[in-house]
């Protein structure tokens, strides 16, 4: 029988908010077993930008990572945001190992071809670059890996890698040895029938996820986030639960949020 391995991933507002990402982390510190966090920052990288005089350039809800916006982000994201997440990890008994994709070469990318737009210094992932033998060695020697969204092309470049995609394919490559719980947490309770009315669809195959699409009822940034998720579950994930930051147990245990079945 595998062990089991809860990876989660976070994003949005819950960031930038101390008192929100307190409580998350204190939430995530009682996850029983084995665990890893990915993080996002979007929101800080803009705001940091602005104020070096690098103003975001975003596409469709997705960067564009010229070299200025690259500096940005490796300090935001692989700096200012992934070592306070440490720090606050360590004090609440979480050995917590702060990430990115270059350190220990856990994550290696391929810089994203120029089809319609040329987005910079991007990464693309596959399972196949997940240096799976090294995430174990840290989580069996009691380590908590903290991934920021940076990855690396083994040439001595950084690449700004989206980390729902990373959550996806890291939940991946670990399922060959363990039972991998993946949860995304954001700002909504889940996958939204009815934003107005805050309508959760409570299950999703990828029968329903169509019918959705078609309708326009599941657009925009949502799409990519699940089309992570139903990949994660083809490609060996235990489970998948979407849903809000704060619900975090429930959201291990199915009790909340959507379940991508």
């Amino acid at each position: 029988m595998k062990e089991k391995l809860t990876v989660v991933k976070i994003g949005g507002k819950v960031i930038d908010q101390e008192s929100l990402l307190d409580q998350f982390l204190k939430d995530f510190s009682q996850v029983d077993g084995k665990k890893i966090l990915i993080h996002g920052g979007g929101k800080i990288a803009s705001e940091k930008g602005r104020q070096l005089g690098v103003e975001p350039n975003l596409v469709e809800g997705r960067r564009i990572t010229d070299k200025a916006t690259l500096e940005v982000v490796t300090m935001v994201y692989g700096g200012l945001v992934n070592k306070n997440i440490v720090a606050k990890l360590q004090a609440k008994g979480v050995n917590a190992l702060g990430l990115s994709g270059a350190d220990a070469n856990v994550l290696k990318a391929v810089k994203r071809q120029v089809k319609t737009i040329d987005y910079g210094f991007v990464g693309d992932v596959t399972i196949e670059n997940v240096n799976a033998p090294i995430f174990n060695n840290f989580l069996q020697s009691g380590l908590c890996p903290v991934i920021c969204a940076l990855t690396h092309d083994g040439q001595g470049n950084l690449l700004n890698t989206n980390a729902d995609t990373m959550a996806s394919i890291v939940a991946s490559a670990m399922s060959n040895t363990y039972e991998v719980n993946l949860i995304y947490c954001f700002e909504q309770p889940g996958v939204l029938e009815d934003f107005e009315k805050q309508i959760v669809i409570e299950e999703l195959t990828a029968k329903t996820y169509s019918i959705y699409k078609d309708k326009g009822v599941i657009a925009d940034g949502m799409i990519p986030k699940l089309d992570n998720a139903f990949a994660a579950l083809n490609n060996g994930v235990n489970s998948i639960s979407i849903g809000a930051f704060d619900q975090l147990e429930r959201l291990i245990n199915r009790k909340s949020g959507t379940q991508i079945l």
